[in-house]
């Protein structure tokens, strides 16, 4: 039986175990052979089949039920003016600023993206005596 020898000098059917697998990184291998099927087969196996036994986090975040309605309103390009209903913010009484900041991030998130930084913020009352908070909000 006779060995064919690929660009090197070294017939492959004595070459090493390391020459093998740099010829394999290097795609050295032509189209229509049975290393270059290999190769197309197990890329196509990593591709399909590690999504299903590896976990890469990718899940969507869960979107929590407004009970109110979300006003939006630009305020020139300093950014956004949210006002959101005092029950849709899970704020405790006596909660530190950076709670109150996290708490409205939050209940603004579905309505302007998880890529927004809460600035200020106040609690106001409308006409009926709903109270709300007015969040002042940038991306």
């Amino acid at each position: 039986m006779a060995s064919t020898t690929t660009s090197g000098s070294v017939p492959q059917s004595r070459r090493g175990f390391g020459q093998i697998l740099r010829s394999y990184f290097y795609w050295e291998y032509p189209r229509g052979s049975v290393q270059y099927d290999v190769m197309v087969t197990l890329i196509l196996l990593i591709i399909f089949v590690a999504p299903h036994y590896l976990d890469f986090g990718a899940r969507p975040h869960p979107m929590t039920a407004i009970a109110h309605p979300i006003e939006v309103v630009g305020y020139g390009t300093h950014g956004l003016m949210v006002t959101v209903h005092a029950a849709d913010v899970n704020v405790a009484p006596g909660a530190s600023d950076r709670e109150v900041k996290d708490a409205l991030r939050k209940a603004i998130e579905p309505v302007t993206g998880d890529a927004v930084v809460v600035e200020r913020w106040q609690t106001v009352q409308d006409a009926q005596g709903n109270v709300a908070w007015q969040v002042w909000a940038h991306r």
